[in-house]
C-alpha cells in the first residue's frame, strides 16, 4: 500500500513538473514572439501564430497523402508514381475497372489503335541504333529508354551503384551527369555517357578549362560510350549547376576538384563557346580526342535561332554535326534551381521536341543526328508520345529516382532526403539497399520498353520507331482530338517544293 502511494506521489509531482515546464515554455515563447520584429503573425498572435508555420510545412505532406486526388499532384501525380512503383516489382502491372485519367483535358495524347494490328508472332523488339558513324568508335545503342544525367554528389553513393547495376542488368545506358565519373558508376559493366558540364568536372585543368589529357584517358575507358556536352538543362536554362556545399564531402570534392563544403556552382555556359561555330568546333575536338560520339544537351527557347546551327552544319558538311541532340523541356527537373527558372523559362518538351525534329529533318540530317527526348517522361505513354513525334531515344532521371524509392518529398537540395537518394547522410543512406533497388531499376526500364512496344503493336507497327505522328491524337479545348500530323505535319521532302 505504501509503495502504491509513493508511486502516485511521484506521478503527481511529474505531472505538476510537466505542467509547470509547459507554462514556463509558453511564457518564454510569448515574450519572444511579442517582441520579435520579423514575423507579423507571431508578433500579433504570440505562441498561437507559430502553428501557422508548422501547418504550412506539414501541408504539403497532408495534401500528398490525404487530400490530393490520384491525378492532381505536381510535378508528378500519385498515378504516375504508383505506375513506376508497381513496374519496379517486375510483376503484372494491369489495372481494373477502367481509366482514372480525364481524357478531356487539352493536350492529352490518345494513341490510334489499328483495325488489324500485327499478330502476336509478328511482334518485333526494338532494333539497336548506331550513334556517331563518323567517330572512331561508334556506339550501337541497344535501348530506346535510358537513364538521364544524375551526378554523384547530387545523388548518393548507393543510388549511383543501384543505377549502374540496374542499367547493366536491363541493357540500357547511364548518363553520369555533370559531376564527373565516380567509381560507383563503374560497379557494374553498364554503358556510360559522360556528361561534360560548364565547369568541366572530372575533365578540368588547373584553369578550369577542358584537359585533353584527361579527356583522352576517359575516352579509352570501354564503358564510356559517348560524351554529352551540357549547354542547359530543363529546370534552370541560362544557369549552371548548383551543388549545395553540405553535399560536398571529401570524395565528391576530390572527383569534382572542389574543397570540402564548397558549393559546386557551374558557370551559366561554356566560356569557350560563344556561337554555333564554336559549338561545332568543341564537338569536333572532343570527338577527335576521345574517339567517341559527341552530342549536346539543351533547352529550347526559340527554334528560330537553332535553324542557324543546321545551316552551319550543311555549310561545313555532315561530318561536323553533333552525333546526337538531347532536348530537355523547360519542365525538366533538378535538385536545386531558382523558382523563376523552374516555372517560367524554357519551352516545354511537348513543343520543343517536334520543332527540333522538324529542323533536323528539313536539313536532311535524320540519319546523321539522333534526337534524345528528356524532361518529365516517366510512363509508357510519355515515351511512346516522344517516339511518335520523332525522338530516337528517351531518357529519364526522375522516373529512375522513383524506381529507387523516391517519394517526392521535395528535399533534394537539403541533404535530408528521407529515402537516401539525394543525401550523403550515412544514416539516411542505410535506407537505400542496393541489392534490392538495382533489380527495381532494371524492372522499371524493362516495363517501360515492353509497354511502349505494346503500344506500337496496338497502333499497327512492329516496333516503336516505326510509329509516326499520325498514330497519336491530341485532345483539344472542346474535348475532341486531332491527329498530331494535322497539328504539326512532319517534314516531307517530296511536298516541300
Amino acid at each position: 500500500m505504501g509503495a502504491a502511494m509513493y508511486a502516485l506521489q511521484v506521478l503527481a509531482l511529474l505531472f505538476v513538473a510537466v505542467i509547470g515546464a509547459a507554462v514556463m515554455l509558453t511564457a518564454a515563447l510569448y515574450v519572444v514572439d511579442s517582441t520579435q520584429a520579423g514575423d507579423a503573425i507571431r508578433r500579433n498572435y504570440p505562441v498561437i501564430g507559430r502553428f501557422r508555420g508548422l501547418f504550412t510545412k506539414l501541408g504539403e505532406f497532408f495534401r500528398q497523402y490525404f487530400f490530393a486526388m490520384d491525378r492532381e499532384e505536381m510535378p508528378f501525380n500519385r498515378a504516375q508514381r504508383e505506375w513506376v512503383y508497381h513496374a519496379t516489382k517486375g510483376k503484372d502491372n494491369t489495372v481494373a475497372f477502367g481509366s482514372t485519367r480525364n481524357l478531356n483535358i487539352p493536350g492529352t495524347p490518345i494513341f490510334v489503335n489499328a483495325v488489324f494490328p500485327p499478330l502476336d508472332d509478328q511482334f518485333a523488339t526494338t532494333e539497336p541504333m548506331v550513334i556517331g558513324p563518323h567517330a572512331r568508335v561508334p556506339y550501337v545503342a541497344r535501348s530506346i529508354f535510358n537513364i538521364s544525367g544524375m551526378s554523384y554528389g547530387a545523388i548518393s553513393r548507393p543510388a549511383v551503384e543501384a543505377l549502374s547495376r540496374g542499367a547493366a542488368k536491363a541493357g540500357i545506358w547511364l548518363n553520369t551527369g555533370e559531376g564527373g565519373l565516380s567509381p560507383y558508376h563503374k560497379v557494374a559493366d553498364c554503358d556510360l555517357v559522360f556528361q561534360i558540364g560548364t565547369a568541366k568536372f572530372g575533365l578540368r585543368d588547373e584553369t578550369g578549362g577542358l584537359s585533353d589529357e584527361k579527356l583522352r584517358k576517359v575516352g579509352t575507358d570501354p564503358q564510356v560510350k559517348m560524351f554529352e556536352l551540357k549547354l542547359a538543362q530543363g529546370a534552370k536554362p541560362g544557369k549552371g549547376g548548383i551543388l549545395p556545399g553540405e553535399k560536398v564531402n571529401e570524395e565528391v570534392a576530390a572527383i569534382r576538384g572542389l574543397k570540402v563544403g564548397q558549393a559546386g556552382i557551374s558557370p551559366n555556359r561554356h566560356r569557350e563557346i560563344d556561337d554555333f561555330g564554336d559549338l561545332l568546333d568543341m564537338i569536333g575536338h572532343i570527338r577527335e580526342v576521345s574517339g567517341k560520339p559527341v552530342g549536346f544537351k539543351t533547352v529550347i527557347g526559340s527554334s528560330d535561332e537553332w535553324e542557324n546551327l543546321f545551316k552551319l552544319i550543311i555549310e561545313r558538311g555532315p561530318e561536323s554535326a553533333p552525333d546526337f541532340i538531347t532536348i530537355d523541356g523547360g519542365e525538366g527537373g533538378t535538385g536545386a534551381a531558382p523558382m523563376p527558372l523552374i516555372d517560367l523559362v524554357g519551352m516545354p518538351i511537348r513543343e520543343a521536341l517536334p520543332r527540333i525534329v522538324d529542323l533536323r529533318d528539313r536539313y536532311g540530317l535524320k540519319d546523321r543526328i539522333r534526337i534524345i527526348a528528356s524532361g518529365k517522361l516517366v510512363n509508357p505513354a510519355d515515351v511512346a508520345w516522344a517516339i511518335c513525334l520523332g525522338a530516337d531515344f528517351v531518357t529519364s532521371a526522375r522516373g529512375f529516382m522513383f524506381s529507387l524509392g523516391c517519394i517526392q518529398a521535395l528535399k533534394c537540395n537539403r541533404n535530408t532526403c528521407p529515402t537516401g537518394i539525394t543525401t550523403h547522410d550515412p544514416r539516411l543512406q542505410k535506407g537505400l539497399v542496393v541489392e534490392d533497388k538495382y533489380v527495381k531499376v532494371a524492372n522499371y526500364a524493362r516495363s517501360i520498353i515492353k509497354e511502349v512496344e505494346t503500344i506500337a503493336h496496338s497502333v499497327g507497327v512492329s516496333e516503336p520507331r516505326q510509329m509516326r505522328r499520325r498514330h497519336v491524337r491530341i485532345v483539344q479545348a472542346d474535348g475532341s482530338s486531332i491527329p498530331f500530323n494535322k497539328i504539326r505535319p512532319s517534314y516531307n521532302p517530296d511536298t516541300a517544293k
